[in-house]
């Protein structure tokens, strides 16, 4: 199948669920390590001292017995600790045809030069969009602060102008910068965009996916954790942040629209945005196996090893219809995070006429 033929395949699958419930998951965020060389204050997983995560020979089996993914968020911990990362997404490339983007986040404190031979192997894996993101919460002094590691920023500037770099030889790859809103950097976005400006001058506002700090049991495992952000601060730098993004028309854009449009809606009124489509297009799994209907919801719906790596009949379980039906009646925890949102945007097809 073609580059084009599977992103139109992802849309059509993403459309179809405005009207119908999908008997298979489109959409994988999986946590393939809690292995992480930072210390950031916002996230606890650098504390976590993994044991028996899951192998690539069973990865390898759940890609072969779980063939409807289109979409593929790795994330971590520190996703290219893994030294069989490449093995991985080769897997599922290799048996989900219709596979269009793989996601996958880094915090640059691995080697540059080995991350670089590794994307590069994973572009030449097949990949139609591989998309890139590199941790940055600050301006060199803050984001050192937030993240608990001397130098973290310098290497981050140094990451994304390498990929930049890449992308000259390969037009499916996409980097930007991610941002997380917390109370350690409120108020301080537009100082850390002009500091990166001086670094990396043809720099836009567009390079910047903007996330907010929040709690949660199962992924960031900070429960209790003293990081969310003034409501009206940071509402504030969000608005700013979406007058000064391009007006692009393209599906990708248009989503990031509104996804800035409802994040700045969640954080002011902390409820989530509209329905999510948690255990319908999506799932997460973490290292072990475990899945779960999304990483804000620590509600366990089984495990691939009890089940010899098929999805289908965690999918279809009781426990599964009962977080169905809970996230119909609008129980589900509230929550605006990009592993969720985007699928519940492209789910609800009047948010994006809306965007026009």
């Amino acid at each position: 199948m073609s580059s084009t033929g599977k992103f139109i395949g992802l849309g059509l699958t993403a459309l179809r669920s405005n009207f119908s419930a999908l008997s298979n998951p489109y959409k994988l965020t999986f946590s393939i390590t809690y292995l992480c060389q930072s210390r950031c204050l916002t996230c606890n997983i650098w504390q976590i001292k993994p044991k028996n995560e899951l192998s690539v020979e069973e990865i390898s089996e759940f890609a072969k017995k779980n063939t409807s993914f289109r979409w593929i968020e790795i994330t971590g911990g520190e996703p290219f600790l893994r030294s069989d990362i490449v093995e991985i997404v080769k897997a599922f490339v290799e048996h989900s045809k219709g596979l269009y983007i793989v996601t996958i986040p880094t915090n640059s404190l691995t080697s540059h030069d080995l991350v670089i031979r590794k994307v590069k192997e994973i572009l030449d894996a097949g990949v139609p969009r591989l998309s890139i993101t590199v941790s940055l919460d600050g301006y060199r002094e803050l984001h050192d602060k937030v993240r608990g590691i001397p130098g973290n920023y310098d290497k981050a500037v140094d990451m994304f102008k390498r990929l930049q770099e890449l992308q000259k030889s390969y037009d499916n790859l996409f980097a930007v910068f991610g941002y997380t809103m917390s109370k350690l950097n409120q108020g301080q976005f537009e100082r850390t965009f002009q500091e990166v400006k001086k670094d990396i001058p043809n720099i836009t506002y567009d390079n910047f996916h903007v996330n907010v700090g929040q709690l949660s049991e199962i992924y960031y495992t900070n429960i209790g954790s003293d990081i969310v952000a003034d409501k009206e601060m940071i509402a504030s730098e969000i608005m700013e942040l979406r007058k000064r993004r391009s007006m692009k028309l393209d599906a990708i854009h248009l989503i990031e629209n509104v996804f800035l449009e409802k994040l700045e809606e969640y954080v002011k009124t902390g409820m989530t945005p509209m329905r999510s489509r948690s255990l319908d297009a999506s799932l997460f799994m973490d290292s072990y196996g475990n899945v779960y209907p999304s990483i804000m919801w620590g509600r366990k719906i089984g495990n691939i090893r009890d089940t010899a790596y098929d999805l289908r009949p965690i999918w279809n379980n009781g426990e599964a219809s009962e977080v169905r039906k809970l996230i119909k009646e609008g129980r589900e925890p509230s929550g605006w995070t990009a592993c969720e949102a985007y699928q519940a945007i492209v789910g609800n097809a009047k948010s994006l006429v809306h965007a026009f």
